[in-house]
């Protein structure tokens, strides 16, 4: 991933109160010209959401924050719109439903300039909950408690794909998502689970660096030391049997290096590749 030499950075919340996000995005990463998109796809009341988020960053010093509808009355690939994100210094998907984020978005050229724009520029590319789920290339919108342990009910679709081989969930610990998680992960154990609680979040650098911030905890699952699963031998709604899930719980102060998979305190010198 480092051999990409990404400079753009995402940032991910497990949604909750977004204040912790905007305060980091205004502090750590913007002056006061930066020019803010907030993306509405996933808000069922796109206008009021984009307003409220408008609002909220201009209150911040950020008077170029802007909102943008992309859904079934406003199409993604007009003029103005490709211009608006090529201009961005901060990319940011609201809540909602993240099955809308990857519909309205997957195959569109604005999509096209993001992600080449997160790999070539210095832009920020935020969400919060249903925002930061559609992050990743992969992305799971459904799964239940108990029953996310049972074959077939974790759900997962292809997103965003600003950044590969890690499932983004939100909610995590309010709304007992591990299961699902796990589930994913288990099902594709090349990947890294990253599950957010509400107020707590990650900020991704060099698509590999991971860092929280935030009042919580990270759970992070790793699945590439897994010795055994029953996934291939039972049917559908049947409990799934896993051996060897390794969890790490990260907090701010904290990072986790996806390629290395390697959990270490922010004072340590983060391992780069050649």
């Amino acid at each position: 991933m480092n051999q990409l030499k990404i400079k753009g950075t995402l940032i991910a919340l497990g949604g909750g109160g977004d204040d912790a996000l905007l305060q980091l995005i205004h502090s750590s990463f913007c002056h006061t010209d930066s020019y803010v998109e907030v993306i509405t796809t996933a808000a069922p009341e796109p206008d009021e959401s984009g307003q409220a988020y408008k609002d909220a960053f201009r209150e911040l010093g950020l008077c170029n924050a802007h909102y943008l509808r992309i859904d079934e009355e406003n199409e993604a690939d007009t003029p103005e719109n490709m211009e608006r994100i090529r201009r961005a210094d901060v990319l940011f998907f609201t809540g909602g439903d993240q099955r809308r984020i990857a519909d309205f978005l997957r195959g569109t050229q604005v999509l096209q300039i993001m992600r080449e724009r997160y790999i070539t520029d210095e832009i920020v590319i935020a969400g919060t909950s249903a925002g930061a789920v559609a992050l990743s290339d992969r992305m799971i919108y459904e799964g239940y408690g108990s029953y996310s342990l049972e074959k077939g009910r974790t759900k997962t679709s292809t997103a965003l794909s600003f950044i590969h081989g890690v499932y983004i969930d939100s909610h995590f610990t309010e709304r007992g998502r591990f299961g699902r998680l796990a589930m994913a992960v288990a099902k594709w154990p090349d990947y890294i689970g990253v599950g957010l609680g509400e107020g707590t979040g990650v900020i991704i650098r060099e698509g590999d660096q991971i860092e929280a911030f935030g009042i919580g905890v990270v759970t992070i699952i790793d699945g590439s030391k897994i010795l055994s699963t029953n996934l291939d031998e039972v049917e559908f709604g049947a409990p799934v049997a896993v051996e060897n899930l390794t969890m790490h719980f990260l907090v701010e102060g904290y990072r986790y290096c996806l390629a290395e998979r390697l959990f270490q305190p922010m004072n340590v010198k983060a391992i780069k590749e050649d």
